[in-house]
């Protein structure tokens, strides 16, 4: 399997991050970035638990800001 699944990441007002992935059911969250990314590590190990491997995993962080235009 040489495939690569995306999950979308944003930031939480608490400051931790919560992921979902786009193509298949898998969520997780951290309370930091490096915490994030052992979870979605240990997520899709876990999801693909019964296949010979596990795709490339891509984060996509979005940001949200607001603009006050003067």
């Amino acid at each position: 399997m040489n495939s690569v699944i995306v999950f979308e990441v944003s930031q939480e007002e608490d400051g931790g991050f919560v992921a979902e992935c786009l193509t298949e059911d898998i969520f997780t969250q951290g309370d930091s970035w490096e915490e994030l990314r052992v979870n979605v590590n240990e997520a899709v190990k876990g999801y693909y638990f019964d296949q010979p491997s596990c795709p490339q995993v891509k984060l996509h962080l979005l940001k949200e800001e607001m603009l006050v235009i003067q």
